[in-house]
């Protein structure tokens, strides 16, 4: 095996693991969406799919997100760059895993004594932040992603989405913040908005599928290259 047919036979497993990255994040809200109207259980946002029926998705998916992002190590750090690929897709990863496995709320059962209810109302609200937190972190780092990483090497074409997409995950994530925060402390009228009209979802989503076409884009863009590359090799032969 030659030399750029190994480096092909690299970036094809790249582009593997990014195409799954990818498919999957495309797929998350639509599927949740699509098995909330069928149990008509339509949640106001992503996270809340948890305590429903279609939990094993919701958790399934994240975390097969999650494993895939811990175990791609992307390319070398060089001097330029502050984080390499590796660490960042690891804390990406480990906060989906933690988005997946820690619920963003629970139920307070206001039938317990003083002393443990206040005990269980502390786990629902520290469960509940670190839920957010790690959704937070993961949103951030996909962002940083598309914006210091993927976009720092393509072609003006390819750079244009990857900074739109870096943007538009910031955007979706500060309009979730606002949405959600509305949605709880808000007034009547502005909570029962937000939830009406899934606003955190939709927010939340246009973060994910921001997040899926950036590694959708990247990983076509690295299979085109080596395949320039072959065909130079190949003329030159």
């Amino acid at each position: 095996m030659d030399y750029v047919e190994a480096r092909e036979e690299i970036v094809d497993n790249f582009y593997r693991v990014r195409r799954a990255l990818g498919v999957l994040g495309l797929l998350l809200p639509v599927i949740l969406l699509i098995l909330g109207i069928a149990f008509d259980e339509a949640e106001p946002s992503i996270s809340d799919y948890y305590h429903t029926l279609s939990r094993d998705v919701f958790v399934g998916i994240l975390t097969a997100i999650g494993v895939f992002l811990i175990c791609y190590t992307g390319f070398r750090r060089d001097d330029t760059e502050r984080f390499s690929d590796d660490l960042v897709t690891t804390l990406a990863g480990v906060a989906a895993l933690a988005a997946a496995f820690i619920p963003n709320r629970g139920t307070l059962n206001t039938s317990l004594e003083p002393q443990a209810l206040t005990q269980h109302l502390f786990g629902v609200v520290l469960c509940d932040a670190a839920h957010h937190l790690a959704a937070l972190v993961f949103l951030l780092s996909m962002a940083y992603l598309c914006y210091f990483k993927f976009a720092r090497t393509a072609n003006p074409g390819r750079r244009a989405v990857y900074v739109a997409c870096a943007w538009l995950i910031l955007a979706a994530t500060v309009a979730t913040i606002v949405a959600a925060g509305l949605r709880k402390i808000g007034t009547p009228e502005q909570s029962a908005f937000v939830i009406e009209h899934q606003l955190v979802f939709w927010f939340e989503a246009v973060g994910v599928w921001a997040f899926s076409l950036s590694w959708l884009v990247k990983g076509r863009a690295d299979r085109a290259i080596i395949r320039t590359a072959r065909e130079a090799v190949a003329k030159e032969g």
